[in-house]
């Protein structure tokens, strides 16, 4: 890849020469250049009257306000690395994510507080020189893991992100993703670094079709990115109503259903679409455009610069069409987690994620490796389960969960959201996964509902929930 120019420079370069081009459109506000860039400077002063030691991070807790965005900006102009921990964490894991990077600060909304000795080392003094975005993982698994991405890994993505879906002044991009995720690298940062303007999804409001679609059409969106769960609510709240200013449709984080993917050129006539795959460590790695008439999604091809390998269990290398764990390396990528081993070796990433490397060198997700589980001996894929039940014509949603068990070592729970009321029920779902799943595969109960499935803050079928409310049944 060539050489990426600076996000900092690029924004400060939009609210010289483009002063009144609105840059953010969140609820009833309406932020131009040069407000955004005032908001900043005098967030950085405020900085600057601290006194922090140098070096030392700053947290901005992601609150989804123009606010925000200017607190992140003003690091970036005080120079500053700084931690994103979502809005939603709770006290006690934020006290630790503080601490772990070492944050001197928090600036919550428009709350600036210095911060007591939070540890003693800023991401620099680690071995994470030229760090900015500290962004982390999901912690689903207890407190998240801290990602720090050097300067330089940001200003090569958002470059790549510009000129592949065209952004540039004018453009309107969507961002439903809370402003700590990854994805906000493309629809908030790759779109102000192209001088675009970014139209926030109010976040109590996330859940309304209706709201997302006037939202797209009154503000002229050119470019959307989002899990399929966002998709689904789109297509079911526009039957007669494309939307066809959108020529860009990014499709990530989760599978797609063959009954949402047929549905997606009727709602975006003039777009062309897209399977995304990354992961917050790395960054998005693979791209697929959608041709018509797949059936499932591949992920596709590495992008320009990236290193995909498939291994094995043992962690040997498998060449040609293969199926096993996929390792990355990317130009976008962390140099590790911050404070923490595991997860890179050799510079590249293992993803945890189960790959099929096609004969012309397509890669399809399978599953999780922690989606492997044996049910009497035999090892079942419960997201490969979860996908044949979404390919049910009257399935909108699924999950599939593994249940300890005392005899099978572990049952299979499945909960449908089906199309409507009385489309379809859990013998004919219990028939129609014999006739394609070996027998230790098929799910030990099938829950069918009408309400949306409990889902994460990215839009993913929230699997601890659906264990949680299944314990409460029993």
């Amino acid at each position: 890849m060539g050489r990426s120019r600076s996000l900092l420079a690029c924004l400060v370069e939009r609210a010289r020469v483009r002063p009144d081009s609105v840059a953010l459109v969140m609820g009833d506000e309406r932020v131009t250049y040069a407000g955004l860039h005032a908001m900043a400077v005098a967030g950085a002063g405020r900085l600057a009257a601290l006194g922090l030691p140098a070096g030392r991070a700053v947290a901005v807790r992601a609150v989804k306000s123009p606010r925000t965005v200017a607190s992140i900006m003003a690091c970036l102009l005080a120079g500053r690395p700084f931690l994103l921990p979502s809005a939603e964490l709770g006290e006690h894991a934020l006290e630790e994510l503080l601490a772990r990077a070492g944050c001197a600060a928090l600036l919550d909304d428009d709350e600036l507080r210095e911060l007591g000795p939070h540890g003693d080392a800023g991401p620099g003094e680690r071995g994470h020189e030229d760090v900015s975005f500290m962004l982390t993982t999901s912690g689903s698994t207890g407190v998240p893991k801290i990602v720090p991405l050097p300067a330089a890994a940001v200003d090569r993505f958002t470059d790549w992100a510009i000129d592949r879906f065209g952004l540039g002044p004018g453009t309107a991009v969507l961002n439903y993703a809370p402003l700590s995720f990854d994805l906000c690298l493309l629809d908030v940062w790759a779109t102000l670094k192209a001088g675009g303007t970014v139209v926030a999804v109010d976040a109590a409001r996330a859940s309304d079709g209706r709201y997302l679609a006037g939202l797209i059409e009154a503000e002229n969106v050119a470019v959307v990115q989002s899990v399929p769960m966002m998709y689904r609510l789109l297509a079911d709240a526009c039957r007669d109503r494309p939307l066809r200013g959108v020529r860009h449709v990014l499709m990530t984080g989760d599978k797609v259903s063959a009954r949402l993917l047929d549905e997606l050129p009727a709602l975006f006539p003039a777009a062309r679409l897209y399977n995304v795959y990354g992961c917050t460590e790395t960054n998005d790695s693979f791209l697929y455009e959608v041709t018509g008439g797949e059936r499932s999604l591949p992920i596709g091809r590495p992008l320009p610069g990236v290193e995909a390998l498939v291994v094995d269990e043992d962690g040997t290398v498998l060449d040609g069409p293969a199926t096993g764990e996929l390792l990355v390396r990317t130009p976008f990528q962390a140099a590790g987690y911050l404070g923490r081993e595991g997860g890179f070796g050799g510079g590249r990433f293992r993803s945890g994620d189960v790959v099929h490397r096609a004969e012309d060198g397509v890669f399809t997700l399978v599953g999780r490796n922690d989606f492997q589980v044996k049910v009497r001996g035999t090892r079942v894929n419960l997201a490969e389960v979860e996908h044949l039940l979404l390919a049910h014509e009257a399935a909108v949603d699924a999950a599939v969960v593994g249940v300890p068990d005392d005899l099978a070592g572990v049952r299979i729970h499945a909960v449908v959201r089906r199309t409507a009321p009385g489309a379809l029920n859990s013998l004919a779902l219990r028939d129609y996964c014999r006739a394609r799943l070996p027998r230790a595969a098929i799910p030990t109960t099938i829950q069918v509902v009408d309400d949306p499935l409990p889902v994460t803050p990215t839009g993913k079928p929230d699997r601890q929930t659906i264990l949680r409310n299944l314990r409460n049944r029993s």
